[in-house]
């Protein structure tokens, strides 16, 4: 059980039934019990209310080069703060931050304003704002969004790094304290999602068709072996972002065994280099990740 000290009553959602809660955060649409939590780990039922149990705790707090995002075509060659929490409303099996995103994980207690002073702090080492990431940073929903808005008056860079999946109503408020986002694109089949992310690809096309109005974004891609690196696959992704806008920028990185997929091997580099080229032909910035 987390410390329960210092929870935040949590947005988006409503009072259902007797003591149930409907929480419309993500598209999970979580009807919780009493004592019970969300599929995110992160929200519970205490007493017939919604409380967010990571609000102001912190796994990591770190100084990254903005390239680790991936972020490449904002702001490069700078740092930015980088915090995460714990949880994640995605199961994915191959995950690479499964120990905090899925198990129980150390975190200390920060406030929002603490880490913007922390931001300001460190400009003269070339920072430019603060980067919610290494979990998924939409499940830490009220201490971002109140960070988010300190460092905008501040005049400090707002970073998400996220699986897109969200709820249009937060994602919509969230969005005007925003500058940058990178969006994971898992998959572009529902199938993909639905068995291997507990998730709806829908869902996640409508997040990045969203922020792409309203910020700076780039989208990443983990090409796995056998389940979404069939370059038709890629460029469908490919296809579907240029018709949006061909100027996104698509990361293809390296998948490695992890978690609970250990039974595939690391992605052969002539795939992500096939995977690259047949994106470069609807887009205009392609990378590459993870292939050293």
């Amino acid at each position: 059980m987390k410390n329960m000290d210092n929870i935040k009553e949590a947005m988006y959602y409503d009072i259902i039934e007797t003591d149930k809660v409907h929480c419309y955060l993500c598209p999970h649409n979580c009807i919780i019990k009493p004592g019970m939590l969300g599929a995110c780990r992160a929200r519970k039922n205490i007493g017939g209310r919604l409380y967010s149990l990571n609000y102001g705790k912190v796994t990591s707090v770190a100084l990254d080069p903005i390239e680790k995002k991936p972020l490449y075509r904002f702001y490069p060659g700078s740092l930015i703060l980088s915090a995460g929490t714990f949880g994640c409303n995605l199961k994915c099996s191959f995950c690479q931050n499964w120990t905090i995103a899925h198990e129980e994980a150390d975190t200390r207690d920060i406030t929002p304003s603490w880490l913007v002073e922390q931001a300001e702090l460190l400009k003269d080492r070339g920072n430019i704002g603060i980067a919610y990431t290494y979990n998924e940073p939409s499940i830490w929903y009220e201490f971002v969004y109140e960070t988010a808005g300190l460092a905008k008056k501040k005049g400090l860079a707002n970073v998400l790094v996220t699986n897109g999946f969200i709820s249009k109503q937060p994602l919509r408020e969230l969005l005007p304290f925003i500058d940058a986002m990178n969006i994971d694109v898992k998959s572009y089949t529902n199938e993909f999602y639905k068995n291997i992310c507990k998730a709806n690809l829908e869902n996640v096309k409508e997040t990045v068709e969203t922020a792409a109005g309203a910020c700076h974004v780039e989208v990443t891609t983990l090409v796995i072996p056998g389940l979404n690196d069939s370059t038709e696959e890629i460029g469908e992704i490919a296809r579907w972002l240029a018709s949006i806008s061909p100027e996104i920028p698509l990361h293809l990185s390296r998948f490695f065994p992890n978690y609970k997929m250990q039974d595939r091997p690391p992605t052969p580099k002539d795939t992500l280099y096939r995977a690259r080229d047949e994106a470069r032909k609807y887009l205009k910035h392609v990378y590459l990740g993870n292939i050293w």
